[in-house]
C-alpha cells in the first residue's frame, strides 16, 4: 500500500514533521525579538513575549504629580491626578512604602511620610490632601499592584536609531555595518567569478592544484590566520579600518566562493561556449556575455552567505576595526558594548538585536529561491 501512487510513506510524514518543528524552533527566537522590541521595559519584565497580547499584573512604582501642581481649597493644600493617564488599569494593592506594597486597597487613605495624606482608587485615580503646603521637586512615590492591558510602543526604535540625545544609538553602528557588509559582500563575487571561470574552462599548467589548494583552503580555521593576517595588514598601512576588514572577509571568503561557482560552470553545456568561441567571441565576451547571466543562481547563493556571515560578524570586526572612539563599530559590536552598559534594559537589547537581524532577514527571504539551486549546482552530472 506504501506504493500506491499519490499515498505519503511514514518517512514522508516524518521529514515534514520534522521540517516544520524545525522552522518553529526557529522562528520563536526571531518572533519573540520581534514582539519584544515594541514591549515596555515594565512588560518584559513582568511576563514573556507569548503573553504581549494578554493584560498582565505587575508591581509599578509610580509617582505624583509635582508639588508645583497643588492647588489651595479652603483649609487644605491639594495635589490630585492619575497614575495611569495614558491606559487604562485595575490596581489591586497599593502602598507608600517599599517595605508594605501591598498595605492598602483602592479607596483607602494612607499617611505619607512627610505629612499629609493620599487616597488612590482602582482605576489610578488620587488624591493627597494636607494643611500645609507639598514641598520638594518631585511627587510622592506609590506602589501599585495593577493589571495593566498590553502595551506596544515604538520609543524602543526611537531610542536606538533617531534620538540624538542617546549615546547608545544604533543608527552609526547600522551605517558602519552596511559600510562593511557590501563592498566585503561584492568584492569576493567579482574575484571569485573570474577565477571560477578560469578553473571551469581554460587549460593552463597546474590548473588541478590550484583546484586541489582551493578545496584545502575550506577546512583552514579562521582564528588560525586572524593574527598574521592582522600584523601583515598593520605592516603595509592597512590595518584598523574599513579596507582591512574588506581585504580579510575577502580573503576568508574566496575560497568557497571560487569552489562554489567553479561547479556550477562547469556544469553549463559545453556546446554553448563552444559555438561562441567559433563565433569568434573571446574569453570576456564568453564570461560577461554567457557565464555570467547562466550562473546567476550561484552567484545569489554565494551572495547569501557572504552576506549573512559578514552582518553578523563579530570576531573579523573586533580584530581588524580597532577604534577607541566607537566610531566604527558595527551593530554586533555595538551590541555587545550595550549588554554591558544597559544590561538591565532588556526592551533596548531586543530592539537592538531586532534591528540587527531585520536586513539578514529580508535579504534571505528575497533571495532564497535561488539558495538551493545554487548550492546543487554540480552536484549531479
Amino acid at each position: 500500500m506504501d506504493n500506491i501512487a499519490g499515498s505519503h510513506s511514514a518517512l514522508s510524514w516524518i521529514v515534514q514533521l520534522s521540517v516544520v518543528v524545525l522552522v518553529a524552533l526557529w522562528m520563536f527566537p526571531t518572533v519573540g525579538l520581534f514582539v519584544s522590541s515594541f514591549r515596555t521595559a515594565d512588560q518584559i519584565s513582568t511576563s514573556g513575549w507569548w503573553k504581549s497580547m494578554f493584560a498582565v499584573e505587575q508591581n509599578l512604582t509610580l509617582r505624583s504629580a509635582a508639588p508645583d501642581t497643588q492647588v489651595h481649597m479652603g483649609d487644605r493644600y491639594v495635589i490630585e491626578g492619575h497614575l495611569f493617564p495614558a491606559q487604562e488599569a485595575d490596581i489591586r494593592v497599593w502602598g507608600v512604602s517599599s517595605r508594605a506594597i501591598d498595605a492598602f486597597v483602592p479607596g483607602e487613605t494612607a499617611e505619607l511620610r512627610k505629612g499629609g495624606t493620599v487616597t488612590v482608587q482602582a482605576d489610578g485615580a488620587y488624591r493627597m490632601e494636607h494643611s500645609e503646603p507639598f514641598s520638594g521637586k518631585r511627587g510622592s512615590r506609590i506602589f501599585v499592584t495593577a493589571t495593566t492591558p498590553p502595551e506596544f510602543t515604538l520609543d524602543n526604535y526611537n531610542t536606538m536609531l533617531f534620538d540624538p540625545k542617546n549615546v547608545d544609538g544604533m543608527a552609526r553602528a547600522f551605517v558602519n555595518t552596511l559600510t562593511v557588509t557590501i563592498p566585503a559582500t561584492i568584492i569576493p563575487i567579482v574575484v571569485a567569478a573570474f577565477a571560477a571561470y578560469a578553473l571551469a574552462w581554460m587549460d593552463f599548467p597546474g590548473r588541478a592544484l590550484l583546484i586541489a589548494l582551493i578545496v584545502g583552503l575550506l577546512v583552514v580555521p579562521l582564528q588560525l590566520a586572524l593574527i598574521p593576517l592582522l600584523k601583515l595588514h598593520l605592516g603595509i598601512g592597512i590595518g584598523k579600518g574599513y579596507l582591512g576588514t574588506w581585504a580579510a572577509h575577502t580573503g576568508f571568503g574566496l575560497p568557497l566562493a571560487i569552489y562554489l561557482l567553479r561547479n556550477y560552470m562547469v556544469g553549463l553545456p559545453r556546446d554553448i561556449i563552444e559555438n561562441a568561441r567559433v563565433d569568434g567571441a573571446s574569453e570576456f565576451q564568453i564570461f560577461t556575455r554567457i557565464i555570467l547571466p547562466l550562473s546567476f543562481p550561484a552567484l545569489a547563493s554565494f551572495a547569501i552567505f557572504q552576506f549573512l556571515w559578514t552582518w553578523n560578524d563579530l570576531l573579523v570586526a573586533k580584530v581588524f576595526l580597532i577604534d577607541a572612539t566607537g566610531d566604527t563599530f558595527v551593530m554586533t559590536t555595538k551590541i555587545v558594548e550595550l549588554m554591558g552598559t544597559r544590561g538591565g534594559n532588556w526592551e533596548i537589547l531586543a530592539t537592538a538585536a531586532f534591528v540587527s537581524i531585520a536586513v539578514p532577514l529580508a535579504v534571505f527571504f528575497a533571495m532564497q529561491k535561488y539558495l538551493v539551486r545554487g548550492l546543487l549546482a554540480g552536484s549531479v552530472k
